[in-house]
């Protein structure tokens, strides 16, 4: 398989176990699939995970985290980390966000994300049309989440642990819903950044962001 180009693995779309097993079919014994979640938010970090699942692991369960409920990514996170041959995660904060922007952000986060597994990976598959920085191995597969056991279970991961620093900030900076819209631009969230102002883990690059700082200048940071 040539480097950045998706496995050649024909069977069903929805054999998820099965694309990866193409991959290994191909000599790569330690894959790790990589997502990011909160690239779209108005608030709070961008959050990546990398997952190296065992060649015997499956679960039919295990699907894109947008798929599935809160409490079934609870769950199935749970399955995931038990199980995993090593699992990492990477967080990229708002203000690098807006000094290299949002999709620069994301790659690093998945970037982080595959340092932080116990050992380097054969190869990497990474959601989307983006190569990561860096020298690892790797190849891009657009809606990866759709088709990869291991990409599916990096965006259950990331997103838990997202939600879960989301709910931790909601209690830091209570008034913009942070539990419930986790950084989204909700119609709620941006009547609240409308009425008290950006806080410090706003993301200033951002257009709503940055409308509401402009309007209330007066407000400092919390």
């Amino acid at each position: 398989m040539t480097e950045g180009t998706s496995p050649s693995y024909s069977g069903r779309r929805d054999d998820m176990w099965g694309f990866d097993e193409g991959i290994r079919q191909e000599g790569y014994r330690r894959i790790a699939g990589v997502d990011e979640v909160g690239r779209g938010c108005l608030a709070g970090s961008v959050v990546a995970a990398a997952v190296v699942l065992p060649h015997e692991f499956n679960d039919s369960r295990i699907r894109d985290s947008k798929q599935l409920s809160a409490s079934a990514r609870e769950f199935l996170f749970d399955v995931i980390t038990k199980n995993a041959v090593s699992y990492g995660v990477g967080v990229v904060g708002p203000e690098t966000i807006d000094s290299i922007n949002i999709l620069r952000a994301a790659l690093m986060a998945m970037a982080q994300a595959v340092q932080n597994l116990n050992e380097p990976p054969d190869i990497v598959l990474v959601d989307g049309n983006q190569r990561m920085p860096g020298a690892v191995q790797q190849v891009t597969v657009k809606g990866g989440d759709n088709k990869s056991l291991s990409i599916a279970s990096a965006s259950i991961i990331a997103k838990v642990y997202r939600d879960r620093l989301m709910c931790e900030l909601e209690m830091e900076y209570p008034g913009y819903g942070f539990a419930s819209n986790k950084g989204y631009g909700s119609r709620a969230h941006v009547a609240a950044l409308n009425r008290f102002g950006p806080c410090p883990v706003h993301r200033r690059s951002f257009a709503p962001v940055r409308r509401a700082a402009e309007s209330l200048p007066e407000l400092p940071l919390r």
